[in-house]
């Protein structure tokens, strides 16, 4: 096992085998993003965690086990949740955007200079943002729990989740008094990367419009329904979700 401690950023790097794994932190936009890298294969992925998330809490299967031969899979957590603090997560206008600029700095930062794109939830939107913004630096895209606008029934389903021993303020605060509407309605057609969308029947929290309005709108995108899937498909069927990915990348 080696230790190495880069110059601009605390960093461990392990040799399993065949297979590697780092972790450290990255200054990037003036704040220190955590992340963690595994595989060593030519096509970078980056994981977007949903919210409260952190790429420990909502990638362990994906981290473990997507193809480390194929793939070089990279995690995260957003500035302001899991070891991405200080400073503590805040809410402005433009946080999915934020977040996607983030992302972009994080990864040109491990010397990535194109990658694809696994986001959930609120971190799905993120990618939607980045891949609608940078259509240069994204090979695919894969999203699943994610929306691109606020109907009148998510409003309903945050009203219900809004106890904060059940969810995160956020879920509903940041929707209603700064969006209201659209959150990315107007980028969708930008986003010309390979996407899959992939959608949980039994999701609690995302209807199943909102898949249906991305594929209808992201250009040659495709969508695959998971008939026993919830919001955290990724996490209850792994294996499943792995293969399907994995799939996705290598076509």
């Amino acid at each position: 096992m080696a230790r190495f401690l880069q110059t601009r950023c605390l960093c461990t790097t392990i040799m399993r085998n065949t297979h590697s794994y780092s972790s450290g932190r990255r200054p990037v936009n003036g704040v220190e993003l955590y992340y963690e890298q595994t595989g060593r294969g030519k096509h970078a992925v980056l994981l977007f965690p949903g919210a409260l998330g952190s790429t420990k809490t909502d990638f362990g299967p994906q981290l473990k086990s997507l193809n480390q031969e194929r793939l070089t899979v990279v995690g995260f957590d957003p500035r302001g949740y899991g070891q991405s603090r200080p400073p503590n997560r805040d809410f402005p206008p433009d946080f999915y955007e934020r977040d996607a600029e983030d992302a972009v700095g994080l990864m040109k930062s491990l010397g990535f200079t194109k990658f694809s794109l696994l986001g959930w939830s609120d971190g799905g939107i993120a990618a939607l943002f980045l891949a609608a913004k940078h259509p240069d630096l994204v090979n695919k895209m894969v999203v699943w729990g994610s929306n691109s606008f606020v109907s009148q029934q998510d409003l309903q389903i945050y009203n219900m989740v809004r106890d904060v021993s059940r969810w995160s303020p956020r879920m509903r605060k940041p929707m209603e008094e700064l969006y209201g509407g659209s959150i990315c309605v107007e980028l969708l057609s930008f986003i010309h990367c390979p996407t899959l969308i992939i959608h949980g029947e039994k999701d609690p929290m995302v209807p199943i419009f909102h898949p249906q309005f991305l594929l209808q709108h992201i250009p040659g995108s495709q969508l695959h329904l998971m008939p026993e899937g919830k919001h955290n498909l990724h996490l209850r069927f792994s294996d499943e979700f792995n293969k399907l990915v994995e799939d996705f990348l290598e076509q």
